[in-house]
């Protein structure tokens, strides 16, 4: 299939099938982490990169083939290879996914076009959102997430702000610390500022085991994350 994977059981969300909205990685930013490798060449332009027909059709195929998965599934997750927010047809995907599924819906983003009212107009029909902050220094950002040239860090700020006034779900916030990159504790600690004003429901702290973009990527390691989940209060926890 070209758009389903998984199913994948987690801990987090329980029974998720993921729904890819490209077939390539297509993607704003390359971040340094990225378990699927560098993008090569970042856009930034939303078009419907894959047709919503298509993922629709597949997604009902997936549920005829796997009838006792699907009675089990909990939730269907729009991510994959690249930024969901960059198909213009996520709302509609979104919509059609709940109604043939029954399944709660989320949306794994780099929280790039948040600034975006149409993006978010779109993404607010998700049950959950899991959106991205890993900086909030212009050059730490550029750093580890290397964005495209449209990427602005202070749009990307205002629209997690403005998402939470327009989501009545759950955003559970993920930031993903490298070592040596963006875990230095005064930048914590100006990142916890901006985390007040999104006000997420969770804060999650990870650090990359996978396979990264860069191999000289490393981990920070468990005592320092403890400490950075100390900093950033009850609502943070280690995933």
């Amino acid at each position: 299939m070209k758009y389903i994977y998984g199913p994948i059981k987690s801990r987090r969300l329980g029974l998720s099938l993921g729904l890819s909205l490209s077939t390539d990685k297509i993607c704003d930013l390359d971040c340094i982490y990225c378990q699927w490798g560098s993008v090569g060449s970042t856009v930034s332009e939303r078009k419907e990169y894959a047709k919503a027909f298509e993922i629709i059709a597949e997604l009902k195929s997936w549920i005829k083939i796997n009838p006792q998965e699907f009675k089990e599934l909990k939730f269907v997750t729009l991510s994959g290879l690249g930024e969901p927010t960059l198909n213009t047809s996520i709302g509609e995907i979104i919509d059609q996914a709940r109604a043939i599924t029954g399944a709660k819906i989320a949306v794994i983003t780099n929280s790039t076009l948040l600034g975006d009212p149409a993006v978010r107009k779109g993404i607010v029909k998700a049950d959950l959102i899991v959106p991205s902050l890993d900086a909030v220094k212009e050059q730490i950002f550029k750093q580890i997430d290397r964005p495209n040239a449209d990427i602005k860090l202070n749009e990307i700020i205002e629209g997690l702000i403005a998402l939470r006034k327009e989501f009545r779900g759950k955003i559970w916030l993920e930031i993903m610390l490298v070592a040596g990159v963006n875990d230095d504790l005064q930048h914590i600690e100006e990142l916890k500022k901006v985390i007040e004003l999104i006000n997420p429901d969770k804060i999650q702290l990870n650090s990359p085991v996978r396979r990264p973009a860069e191999k000289d990527i490393s981990a920070v390691e468990r005592s320092k994350l403890e400490k950075i989940r100390e900093i950033l209060g009850n609502k943070a926890e280690i995933v």
